[in-house]
């Protein structure tokens, strides 16, 4: 089974949390954080990554929930 991340994408008016390759929004939300809130939930669950976009489709951040043999060496979470 391939790992399938987890994206934080703008959506309309608001934003939705996307399983890579997938067609369909896993979920709909008002606000960017509450779609990180979800997206993080899902992706803790799946042990997977959590990419986040900005507005403009660009990459903003991104986190591993799963077992990732290069952890990151900063602090910020």
């Amino acid at each position: 089974m391939t790992k399938k991340d987890y994206h934080v994408v703008p959506n309309g008016e608001g934003w939705a949390v996307k399983r890579e390759g997938g067609d369909r929004a896993s979920s709909l939300h008002d606000t960017q954080r509450e779609a990180i809130d979800a997206g993080r939930d899902l992706a803790k669950a799946n042990k997977t990554e959590l990419v986040i976009h900005r507005p403009n489709g660009q990459i903003r951040d991104s986190d591993s929930y799963g077992n990732d043999p290069n952890p990151p060496k900063d602090t910020k979470h």
